[in-house]
């Protein structure tokens, strides 16, 4: 018999008792700490509420304070026994046959709080970022654009993640705006390079894996441990301004292109929750070097949309159907690799896939591509797009969906373009 929670959770619903993803909200966001939440439904379960209750009662969480924390950061360093331990603790509170929780009027006001009623916020303190570069159509795609169609994708993609290291100051979470930036553009003829906000402002369908606990100075993580090291998923939408990035991005890589903003999910959902729907990654040729041969490759089934609602209408549109399993080097190398030349990750890092296109037209993870460099405009319920214009808004969402009955999925990813300021 499925698992089934008190709550009442609709079927289509990205939350069911399966999930359980972890953020951080305020009720009053002007004059409170954060407190730590699961979702639930519709609501979010105050964890500071459940823990002050004594709930959570196993060997490795009775007497922490890590749910008392305005950040995860200390939950997350705790490691996978922990996280284990939470869920099976949660799942039980929330369970339709556990009267603790369900049957206690005065505990279940406090701590299960409708979303509708709380502002999220960042749920970790995120010390680190770095980027990746993992998906073989979308570096395909873009080599063949800036390059050509000779030889699109370097030949070191193909033996190790390529990334670079972000900027994580200006890590926002969904909901909040883009201010359009501003920077250089490629000169045209003998002009001076253009300089004013950005003419090419895109978006980047990601997903990006949450740090746990991290490793030594010195001490690289074996690719076969790396998922003990990961906590779980967010979506993200790595904003670019590809004018800005494609005139300075040689010798050294992307800077102020990419550095305004990236806008996360604000729910972790764990790697216990997707693990119903790990699937065999691609087969990698060449073999890949041996620190990163995993015994088992696997991504996992998670189908990803992003919907552009142009300033000014009401309706969105529909531009790109991708998924995470279309990624040539997965979560668990891409962490391997990081570490390889001894470099130490923290919980909370946050480690982007890098755009996830697939091999259909309609599964391009940027405008970039879905435009072919604003050559082919797109059109939204009648509105034509090259790049995104202010009042835009890109929405993406990520759901994995089983036959069972419930969906585990990130609820979604939304950020506004707004017009750049002096």
């Amino acid at each position: 018999m499925a698992l089934k929670s008190f709550i009442d959770v609709h079927p289509d619903s990205h939350f069911p008792i399966q999930n359980l993803p972890y953020g951080a909200f305020k009720t009053q966001p002007s004059t409170e700490l954060p407190r730590l939440a699961v979702a639930i439904g519709d609501y979010a379960l105050d964890l500071s509420e459940i823990a002050k209750a004594g709930l959570f009662n196993g060997p490795l969480l009775t007497g922490s304070d890590c749910f008392l924390q305005p950040t995860l950061n200390k939950f997350l360093a705790m490691g996978r026994p922990a996280w284990k331990e939470a869920r099976k603790t949660l799942q039980k509170l929330l369970s339709s046959t556990e009267p603790t929780l369900r049957d206690d009027t005065v505990l279940r006001q406090k701590a299960l709080l409708p979303t509708s009623k709380v502002e999220m916020v960042l749920p970790m303190e995120i010390g680190d970022y770095t980027d990746f570069f993992s998906s073989m159509h979308h570096a395909k795609n873009c080599g063949t654009i800036f390059v050509g169609p000779e030889t699109p994708i370097p030949p070191n993609w193909f033996h190790l993640p390529i990334a670079y290291h972000g900027r994580a100051s200006s890590i926002v979470i969904s909901g909040t705006d883009i201010i359009r930036p501003r920077g250089q553009g490629r000169p045209t003829g003998n002009s001076p390079p253009y300089f004013g906000p950005s003419l090419k402002l895109d978006f980047e369908l990601e997903m990006a894996a949450v740090v746990g606990p991290g490793n030594e100075l010195g001490k690289a993580i074996d690719v076969n441990e790396a998922a003990d090291h990961i906590f779980g998923v967010v979506l993200m939408n790595d904003w670019s301004a590809r004018d800005v990035q494609a005139w300075e991005y040689v010798p050294l890589g992307p800077f102020l292109g990419k550095s305004f903003g990236t806008t996360i999910s604000p729910w972790i959902v764990t790697l216990d929750a997707l693990e119903p729907f790990a699937c065999n990654a691609p087969k990698q040729d060449p073999s890949p070097p041996p620190y990163l041969a995993e015994k088992i490759s696997k991504n996992y089934d998670i189908a990803l949309e992003v919907q552009i609602k142009p300033s000014g209408q009401k309706d969105s549109s529909v531009v790109t159907r991708s998924n995470l399993k279309n990624l040539y080097w997965t979560l668990t190398q891409q962490l391997a690799h990081h570490t390889i030349n001894g470099c130490n990750l923290r919980p909370g890092d946050l480690l982007g896939t890098g755009t996830i296109s697939g091999p259909e037209p309609d599964s391009l993870g940027c405008l970039l591509e879905l435009t072919w460099n604003g050559q082919k405009p797109l059109s939204l319920n009648g509105t034509a797009r090259k790049f995104l214009e202010d009042g835009d808004e890109v929405i993406f969402t990520g759901c994995c969906k089983q036959g069972s009955g419930y969906n585990v999925g990130f609820g979604t990813c939304r950020g506004k373009v707004a017009p750049p300021r002096d």
